[in-house]
């Protein structure tokens, strides 16, 4: 096959990575600095750590249904620096709370850094629907979504260069991405536009896109939710972000874990995290590219998708006995290991809503998903926070292994409900409940 001529859309795809790297760091930070500020500056128990984490997801849930729906309507140009401008005020607001405000000064930030960063992921999966075919889909959302793990090593490598192991100057940590972020807009005004209307794309490479992709349709309208809380398909799909849920345990937990099951505090915690999420990075990119791969060599999208999704629940099992660990570097690697098959699996969970919804919806797929898993780890917070207040280290057993065992559950929902996964054609949608 001759190669595609140009390569603009990968410069759009670098700028997504960036933007999802600045919004992992943001959000990143709580869960490395976290053990730090309960010990030492604002003493929260378990439970005033979940309390700070549901709000955060709560917002985030009621982002992605805000953010989503905002994004197919105006775009993803605009959309996307909505969001970002949003997040980035709310989350160097983190560095105005005192310690007389406790942990719901934290919650007030945290529900506004998660509703901006809401924003990300439907317009980072509306924009790669826009600029890539099919058959690059999933390795393009691997390579952008590697960038929610840059994100997360870059906080353990930054945050002990202005921050001590007792919290001093923690207030630092807040404020390093705030210039990315606002230089980020301008290099996202510059460069995007819809592939149709951009002026330094070449014909061929805008053939190349739209070479298997749906036609183009006149009607601009986004997919209203009625039509989109009908379908079986988006059901699956927000039941498969449920595992969301076990992301998030790791993003937000993780440093929680190792504290206390083996004391290591915030420069001892920067290494094992950094593995954790280079490995992350691995399976995110090794993800995306496997399902690529195997379409390229002539297999049907929705097997090569349902395989690259099977391979990556295989890495995620053994997580189960991380509470069993008896060194920290046994934890970390198999942590590290599951990390790095959920983000091989969300590569191609992603790649499943412009795999089958038309261009209007997929924003808004995304965001219902995207809503479920956070509503589900919110809920998940409740229960966790509960359990170690009561109980003690026992919760974490509990949550390793459903961590564990969650995503075959997830892939059978897929398999049976989707099966061949048929795209989806927006006027007969719209026929369909008119």
């Amino acid at each position: 096959m001759e190669k595609p001529k140009g390569k603009y859309r990968w410069k759009i795809l670098g700028l997504l990575f960036i933007a999802t790297a600045i919004n992992y760091f943001d959000r990143s930070i709580i869960g490395f600095l976290g053990p730090t500020l309960r010990n030492h500056v604002f003493y929260w128990t378990d439970q005033d750590y979940a309390n700070i984490q549901i709000t955060f997801k709560i917002a985030y849930a009621l982002g992605l249904i805000a953010m989503g729906a905002l994004i197919d309507k105006v775009g993803t140009k605009i959309g996307y620096t909505i969001s970002i401008v949003v997040w980035t005020i709310f989350g160097m607001s983190h560095a105005l709370v005192t310690t007389a405000m406790g942990w719901v000064g934290f919650a007030i930030a945290r529900f506004g850094l998660g509703f901006g960063e809401a924003g990300n992921f439907p317009a980072a999966i509306k924009t790669v629907a826009e600029w890539f075919p099919k058959k690059e889909r999933a390795y393009a959302t691997g390579l952008f979504n590697a960038g929610s793990n840059v994100g997360a090593i870059l906080a353990p490598l930054l945050i002990p260069l202005f921050v001590d192991n007792e919290g001093l100057g923690w207030q630092n940590a807040f404020f390093i991405t705030s210039f990315f972020s606002f230089a980020w807009i301008i290099m996202w005004w510059r460069t995007y536009n819809k592939p149709e209307r951009h002026p330094h794309l070449s014909k061929e490479e805008l053939d190349y896109i739209n070479s298997d992709q749906e036609s183009s349709s006149a009607d601009e309208r986004p997919v209203s939710w009625k039509l989109l809380l009908g379908r079986k398909e988006t059901w699956a799909f927000a039941f498969a972000k449920t595992t969301d849920a076990v992301w998030l345990f790791y993003l937000f937990w993780g440093g929680f874990f190792l504290n206390r099951a083996f004391g290591l505090e915030l420069r001892g915690l920067a290494i094992p995290i950094v593995i954790i999420y280079l490995l992350a990075d691995a399976g995110s990119i090794a993800g995306g590219w496997f399902s690529s791969f195997l379409i390229k060599k002539g297999m049907e999208v929705y097997k090569a998708r349902k395989a690259a999704m099977l391979a990556s629940t295989t890495l995620i099992v053994p997580v189960i006995f991380a509470p069993q660990a008896q060194e920290a570097w046994v934890a970390v690697l198999l942590i590290a290991l599951a990390a790095a098959g959920h983000q091989a699996w969300s590569s191609n969970l992603l790649t499943l809503v412009p795999d089958i919804f038309p261009k209007k919806a997929t924003a808004s797929v995304v965001g219902i998903g995207g809503m479920v898993g956070y509503a589900t780890g919110a809920l998940s917070d409740y229960w966790l926070g509960k359990v170690l207040t009561e109980s003690g280290g026992i919760g974490y057993v509990y949550a390793f292994a459903i961590a564990g065992s969650l995503y075959f559950v997830a892939l059978l929902v897929i398999h049976y409900v989707l099966g061949q996964m048929k795209p989806i054609d927006q006027q007969a949608l719209r026929n369909a409940y008119s």
